[in-house]
C-alpha cells in the first residue's frame, strides 16, 4: 500500500464476473451473452472504463475463463493499459475482496473503489457522476438506488400471500456502490471470518457498524438477470446511441 503522505482519493473500480448466471438457462455465463452486437460484459467494460476517473479497473473472472480472451482483444488499448483481471470465488463477496486485495499495492487507506455489476450495462454514467460528487467528502461512502415504487407482498413457503409490505423508506440497492478503500477490504474480511455471506458491499459496511449513503440513480440501471431483460436492455441501450 502507498504511504500515507496526503494526496486527493484516487478511484478504482472493481467489476466482479465470476458468476455463473444460471437464472438465465442459457449456454454460457449471462455476462457473455450478446447484446447489440457485443458481450454483456464488453457493454459495462467499455462504457464504465471510458470515465477517466479511474486509476485501475479491476475485473474479477472464474479461473481459466474461456469466454474472456476475445473480448480482451476487442477492447481499447487505453482500457486495457489500467485493467487487472484476477481470480474470483464461489461468492460474489469473495470475488470482491479478491479484487480489492489486488490493489493493495497501490490503493491508499481513503482511496475510493467503486464496486459495479458487470451485468448492470445500462448505468448511467451521468449517475455514476452524482454518486462521485455527492460522497465525495463522506468519511464512508454509499450506493446508487431507487425508491421501491410497487406494492409488495410477503409469502409463505407455498406463495400465499402472509402480508402487505409498507414500502415507506425502502429502496431498491443498485451498483455502484462505491466506499473508502481500507473500510471496505476491513469490512468484508470481518464479515468472512464471522461466516456472513453478504449480498453487497453495503450489507458488509452496514454489518461492521457504520452509516451508509443512499444516492438516487436512474430505474433504468437494469440488472440483466432473466432472459427478458435483454430486450429490455436493448431498448436502453439502442435510445443511448
Amino acid at each position: 500500500m502507498r504511504a500515507n503522505a496526503y494526496r486527493p482519493p484516487c478511484h478504482f473500480l472493481v467489476l466482479p464476473a465470476a458468476g455463473s448466471g444460471q437464472r438465465m438457462g442459457a449456454d454460457r455465463p449471462k455476462q457473455y451473452l450478446e447484446l447489440l452486437g457485443k458481450p454483456v460484459l464488453q457493454h459495462t467494460l467499455e462504457r464504465l472504463g471510458s470515465l477517466n476517473r479511474f486509476e485501475r479497473v479491476v475485473l474479477v473472472l472464474t479461473a481459466g475463463d474461456p469466454w474472456w480472451p476475445p473480448i480482451e482483444a476487442a477492447l481499447p488499448a487505453a482500457l486495457k493499459a489500467k485493467l487487472l483481471v484476477v481470480s474470483g470465488g464461489s461468492q460474489r463477496c469473495i470475488s470482491v475482496q479478491n479484487g480489492l486485495s489486488a490493489l493493495q499495492e497501490v490503493a491508499a487507506d481513503a482511496d475510493w473503489v467503486l464496486v459495479h455489476d458487470v451485468v448492470r450495462p445500462c448505468v448511467g454514467l451521468g449517475d455514476v457522476e452524482r454518486l462521485l460528487q455527492e460522497l465525495r467528502d463522506d468519511p464512508v461512502g454509499g450506493l446508487l438506488a431507487t425508491p421501491v415504487r410497487e406494492t409488495l407482498k410477503r409469502t409463505d413457503t407455498d406463495g400465499v400471500v402472509i402480508q402487505t409490505v409498507d414500502r415507506a423508506g425502502l429502496w431498491s440497492a443498485a451498483t455502484p456502490q462505491m466506499f473508502r478503500y481500507r473500510l471496505l477490504l476491513d469490512a468484508l474480511i470481518k464479515a468472512a471470518a464471522n461466516n456472513r455471506v453478504v449480498t453487497d458491499e453495503a450489507e458488509a459496511v452496514e454489518a461492521a457498524g457504520l452509516p451508509v449513503r443512499l444516492v438516487p440513480g436512474g430505474a433504468d440501471n437494469l440488472k440483466i438477470t432473466w432472459p427478458q431483460d435483454l430486450a429490455l436492455a436493448e431498448l436502453i441501450l439502442g435510445a443511448a446511441l
